[in-house]
């Protein structure tokens, strides 16, 4: 769920985002894969692979420390480097969690918005079922705030609209 903000200041300075499913356990798995040593989560959850194996606060907060000292910058410079795209997301309670594309009306949807999205040349949708309760998270992602809401909206309807009982 990183923010495509991250996606284009990688590439500035020549890197990549692999993007892996939801979980320190998954985010680990791909770091494994292709040798990685940092990866992470929207939520905070940074890890060193050559210093633990899971998401750790203290060792992401020494790390940063480490950047401002190096650099001598105060943290409200580095962040510049990162100009966040806008996210709506929603979380809606279901009676059940089909496979989206099992379900017509719901992969009309989201290929639509996806359509919607192509069409501007910036923005992702991510739908997923929460692992641990009964709910499909919604994230729409683009470069027009207004825009993003209302189509995070028009997912959530049809979500609504198929899966809540």
């Amino acid at each position: 769920m990183s923010n495509a903000g991250l996606d284009a200041a990688m590439a500035e300075r020549g890197g990549k985002v692999v993007r892996a499913s939801v979980g320190d356990r998954y985010v680990m798995e791909e770091m494994r894969k292709g040798d990685f040593n940092f990866g992470g989560e929207q939520s905070g959850h940074l890890i060193y692979r050559d210093l633990n194996t899971t998401g750790d606060g203290i060792v992401a907060a020494v790390q940063l420390l480490s950047v401002m000292v190096r650099t001598g910058k105060p943290l409200s410079e580095l962040r510049k480097v990162l100009t966040k795209f806008p996210q709506a997301q929603r979380n809606l309670r279901v009676s059940q969690k089909p496979p989206v594309e099992s379900v017509p009306g719901l992969r009309k949807a989201v290929e639509d918005v996806e359509t919607t999205l192509a069409k501007t040349g910036a923005g992702r949708v991510l739908v997923r079922y929460s692992g641990t309760e009964p709910l499909v998270r919604i994230l729409v992602e683009g470069a027009d705030s207004s825009q993003i809401e209302s189509l995070a909206d028009s997912l959530r309807d049809a979500f609504e609209a198929h899966l809540c009982a």
